[in-house]
């Protein structure tokens, strides 16, 4: 291939994207039909899905939307279906749904476990099993994950936990889909505020006093992060696959160490 401008865009590809209603779905539902892509979008929170759905329209791209869970593998099958009719065959799929809370494993619940296994883990594969029948051969999917994938998450261990499975589950979809050119890659954000964090934000905030929050010495974007799943489900990454690139400002490569405020670094 030999890169063009025109590697980048996503002109008339169907482009599903899960969790769209806030954050970084919501942004890389708008990037994707900005870059030519006609997009459908779920979320379990209807709140601010129509506001995504008419940015969407605002760029002359048709958009299919639907209120429901990612847990819920019956609806998600439908949902799969009804754009495959209404769209056309599936070319992006973007796993972005799934949440969080803070506590101790030894104060989570059975209960609780299993709800954080099926928001981070399950949402992914009812998506890929039913997405994947209906997609175009030479399509793209990417899993968002998180940098806790790659270090201890105390307060977090269940979601980390997920979060691993969810990029070591990406490295075997990548292989057992490359005889249909279907390209499996994740992205894992960091230090990047949405609306869906907030408390969880406001809750950390403490352990960041006197330090740069990344080795940017700043917090990311939602679209930052679009961009780069942009970019995965474009020509652009025509020969990357099973790969997990961070969009983290660095503060994966730091490990322990953190730039103060007065630009010295210390652990």
């Amino acid at each position: 291939m030999n890169a063009s401008p025109d590697s980048i865009l996503l002109t008339d590809r169907v482009a599903v994207v899960t969790g769209a209603a806030r954050g970084i779905g919501a942004a890389t539902a708008v990037a994707m039909a900005r870059f030519g892509a006609d997009v459908a979008i779920f979320d379990k929170d209807p709140t601010l899905l129509s506001d995504v759905v008419q940015e969407v329209e605002a760029e002359d791209r048709r958009c299919v939307s639907g209120v429901l869970d990612a847990r819920d593998d019956d609806a998600v099958a439908a949902f799969m279906q009804r754009t495959r009719d209404e769209l056309g065959p599936i070319g992006v799929l973007v796993n972005n749904a799934g949440g969080t809370f803070r506590a101790r494993f030894d104060d989570t619940s059975a209960k609780g476990e299993h709800t954080l296994i099926r928001e981070n883990f399950s949402t992914v594969t009812n998506c890929v099993r039913h997405g994947i029948p209906l997609m175009s051969d030479g399509g793209a999917i990417v899993n968002v994950t998180s940098v806790e994938a790659y270090h201890a998450a105390p307060m977090f261990g269940v979601y980390a936990a997920m979060k691993a499975a969810v990029e070591q589950f990406t490295k075997t979809l990548a292989v057992e889909c490359g005889h249909r050119g279907i390209r499996v890659n994740c992205v894992a954000p960091d230090m990047m505020p949405t609306p869906g964090d907030t408390v969880l934000a406001e809750q950390s905030s403490s352990l960041m006093d006197g330090l740069h929050p990344t080795p940017l010495r700043r917090k990311g974007h939602a679209d930052e992060c679009a961009a780069v799943i942009v970019f995965l489900a474009s020509d652009m990454a025509s020969f990357v696959t099973g790969a997990s690139i961070l969009v983290d400002g660095g503060t994966v490569a730091a490990g322990s160490w953190k730039t103060r405020l007065d630009g010295s670094f210390g652990l």
